[in-house]
């Protein structure tokens, strides 16, 4: 099986593109060229990580529970 973006010369990249509560991003793919989302087949939360991530902390107010 082949990838069609690299057939195509299309400027992509193969890893996932994970955006975190500060509005960072960080691609699985250590050598990703770039991480504008266009470029990435698959974009998620940090929340979605296996494992969490601990760039942002629950907070408990009242009923409600967000994170900061």
């Amino acid at each position: 099986m082949t990838c069609a973006s690299c057939e195509t010369g299309l400027d992509h990249c193969h890893g996932t593109l994970v955006w975190h509560g500060d509005g960072a991003a960080e691609c699985t793919d250590h050598g990703c060229a770039g991480l504008d989302s266009m470029r990435h087949a698959l974009v998620i939360d940090c929340e979605a990580v296996d494992g969490g991530c601990g760039c942002t902390e629950p907070v408990y107010a009242g009923e409600l529970l967000w994170a900061s």
